[in-house]
């Protein structure tokens, strides 16, 4: 068996009920919960019992799925399942950088509560939105997005998937010549165009809150979406601020771990995302995702067999 990464998924994957399963199984995941909620309360109850449409709101998704996403994987450690690499989508960096020691759970948490507080802020203030391209190359894409006015491209997923932002004004136009050009676009339920120029301003906030946090040395590589490159404790603050107006290279980021001799990937966090679109670029490796006490049970199985 080579190398195990974990793999942190992002907004869009959350729904009502999440991480409660984990909570009643693993003590390691209810300790995430419980530290969570002394910062912010109400936070279990809105994994556990709240509307889709309340956790989709950006100030509260990011905190929620950080929970989920790091009991995950505290649950699989408890369990006896190491990760050699660790890579987030997103605002799942932020509970990848946690995992890997840079923060406590509770400074963590604390700075994806003000990550998502920051972005809503910012997506407030433009009329812009998301849509996911499909069947053409990058570089068409790209070349489509320098034709329109305001449209960036912002997360490169998978071979023939890349996410753009855009101004609302600008986007109709864009899709019309996505069409022309034999590809598909689709829009993408989001409250605002992330990780594009839009998100300055967050960036901005997250740079100040940043500023007054110590960041420790990473115990287990950690991939940067804005790189694909492991971090060091000397670049996490530029890093995790620049991450947030800028590209996610999911694609690269994951090409570069399989380079690097990963041949398992658990997602840790709701739902299967990130297994999908690894599933896209690459055929021989093993892929788990551990969302409840169901799939974790099963993931730490399957790892076990193979090292058996």
């Amino acid at each position: 068996m080579g190398k195990v990464a974990f793999v942190f998924s992002g907004q869009g994957a959350q729904n009502s009920g999440m991480g409660k399963s984990l909570y009643e199984a693993s003590p390691a995941a209810k300790a995430v919960f419980d530290t969570a909620e002394q910062i912010r309360p109400g936070t279990i109850g809105q994994c556990f019992e709240s509307p889709v449409e309340e956790l989709s709101v950006t100030k509260n998704t990011q905190p929620c799925l950080f929970c989920v996403d790091l009991a995950a994987a505290e649950a699989l450690r408890e369990a006896g399942v190491a990760a050699d690499a660790v890579a987030g989508f997103s605002l799942g960096e932020v509970a990848a950088v946690t995992f890997a020691g840079m923060f406590t759970a509770a400074e963590g948490f604390s700075l994806v509560t003000k990550r998502g507080e920051a972005m809503q802020a910012a997506a407030e203030k433009v009329d812009s939105a998301m849509a996911a391209i499909l069947k053409l190359s990058n570089e068409k894409v790209e070349e489509l997005c320098r034709m329109h006015q305001g449209v960036y491209p912002v997360n490169y997923n998978c071979p023939g998937q890349l996410v753009v932002a855009g101004l609302k004004s600008s986007l109709g136009g864009f899709i019309e010549d996505v069409a022309a050009n034999g590809g598909k676009a689709v829009p993408l339920k989001v409250s605002g165009g992330f990780h594009s120029p839009f998100m300055e301003s967050a960036s901005i906030r997250l740079a100040e809150v940043l500023g007054g946090m110590d960041v420790k040395a990473p115990q287990v590589p950690v991939y940067a979406n804005y790189t694909a490159e492991p971090y060091t404790a000397q670049t996490a603050k530029e890093l995790l601020v620049k991450q947030v107006s800028n590209p996610v290279r999911w694609q690269q980021t994951v090409e570069k771990l399989l380079e690097d001799g990963v041949d398992t990937f658990i997602e840790v966090g709701a739902g299967k995302t990130l297994c999908g679109l690894i599933k896209r670029m690459s055929r021989t490796a093993k892929i788990y995702n551990v969302e409840d006490a169901a799939s974790l049970a099963a993931a730490v199985a399957a790892v076990r067999e193979e090292n058996a």
